[in-house]
């Protein structure tokens, strides 16, 4: 019997982490035949993987999903490689679609920034005449005024215009949050029930352990707060130093920020904890495999969660709060709107708002004097109740096979 077949457009995937690493594994457990249609591997250094290049491993089978890697240039540093990273991928992957012999059922675009790479599956599914479905991480054109600053319409219009091509092209259509449903639904009026919430869920490696001595986390008798994955703008982590800087001014001393990742603002991170004179407060650790986050953050008191102070971020849930949840992590989150929601529904921590570095040190204080066990346990039940990956995908399956 044939196996129904998913073109997946991804332009990050396996080795970079992305959660569509996981969800293909699972389609393909399923039964389901997975291509991956991806860039070579470069996030978020910017530089090419070890091992890959544009005439290296171009193909691979991982897991059983069969990967086709189109060229681009690596991001680099600086907004000019950043557009070149993603007018690349695009260019590349209009001329694969258009010379491939690859038949899929249907194409599931995986959109984390850039919302350009979404045209590539468009493109391919009125080709070969068969379903768009999308799923929406990153709203545009917000997400790009909020990164870049840049609001001229001279940019803007066209990216919008882009927008509502690929929103008009799509099949169904799903978002992180409530609240990416409902703008994305004022931009499709007459087929607004095409779009979908489908939170993120966290993989099945997540999970609560007992508090343990990582090795790179030492016992050392300070109330530790980690924080997981990339350094961007976005995540807006300049508030650390701040919050540090007063908690030093108030004598506060037995607290550790545990900074476990990488990314394009690392440096800019460093360099402000140097000027703050807070270093004492801070643990840098290397990105890690994401299988071993648990183990870490176990070593912690709780984990950390914030935006750069932007409107688009009160309506977008990140990913490492579903991941933090599974784990049963109590959270210190500098953030409102949605992410503010499930906490406080959840009753898993303590909010302040985005880049507020006095209200973020009480919460600090606040938290270090809370009944830290009965946060875990509120995290697990309500990730357990609305962020399962079995529940989830099951959903998705009813789609996929409405679709076949």
């Amino acid at each position: 019997m044939k196996s129904n077949h998913i073109l997946v457009v991804s332009q990050y995937f396996h080795p970079e982490y992305f959660r569509i690493n996981d969800m293909c594994c699972e389609w393909v457990k399923r039964g389901y035949k997975v291509t991956v249609l991806t860039g070579i591997p470069n996030y978020p250094r910017g530089k090419f993987y070890k091992g890959y290049g544009w005439f290296k491993k171009r193909r691979e089978t991982w897991n059983g999903i069969d990967i086709i890697r189109i060229p681009l240039f690596a991001r680099g540093k600086g907004p000019i490689r950043m557009v070149m990273n993603y007018l690349s991928f695009v260019f590349s992957g209009f001329f694969w679609q258009r010379f491939t012999k690859i038949n899929a059922d249907i194409v599931f675009t995986f959109e984390v920034s850039p919302m350009t790479q979404a045209l590539i599956g468009v493109k391919y599914s009125q080709r070969k005449n068969i379903p768009h479905y999308l799923y929406v991480q990153d709203l545009w054109p917000e997400n790009v005024i909020t990164i870049t600053g840049i609001k001229h319409p001279i940019v803007i219009s066209p990216l919008s215009r882009m927008v509502d091509h690929i929103y008009k092209n799509s099949n169904k259509i799903f978002a992180t949050s409530q609240s990416f449903v409902e703008e994305i639904r004022k931009r499709t009026p007459g087929e607004e029930d095409k779009v979908f919430y489908w939170p993120q869920y966290a993989e099945d490696f997540y999970v609560p352990l007992d508090k343990s001595d990582a090795q790179e986390i030492p016992d050392d008798g300070k109330f530790k707060i980690a924080f997981t994955g990339n350094i961007g703008k976005a995540q807006g982590l300049e508030l650390l130093p701040r919050a540090a800087k007063r908690l030093k001014k108030e004598g506060i001393t037995d607290v550790s920020f545990v900074i476990i990742g990488d990314g394009r603002q690392k440096e800019r991170l460093l360099k402000d904890i140097r000027k703050s004179g807070v270093a004492e407060y801070f643990r840098m650790i290397e990105r890690q495999p994401a299988e071993k986050i648990s183990e870490l953050l176990a070593a912690c008191d709780a984990a950390f969660v914030s935006f750069s102070p932007d409107p688009l971020f009160e309506k977008t849930i990140p990913a490492k709060l579903q991941s933090y949840m599974a784990c049963g992590m109590p959270i210190l989150a500098a953030a409102c709107g949605e992410t503010q929601r499930i906490i406080e529904e959840s009753n898993c921590g303590v909010c302040c708002g985005l880049g507020d570095d006095k209200a973020l040190t009480q919460g600090i204080k606040a938290l270090a004097s809370a009944d830290l066990s009965a946060m875990s346990r509120n995290a697990r039940k309500y990730f357990d109740s609305n962020f399962r990956k079995d529940q989830l995908m099951d959903e998705m399956d009813e789609f996929f096979l409405a679709a076949f």
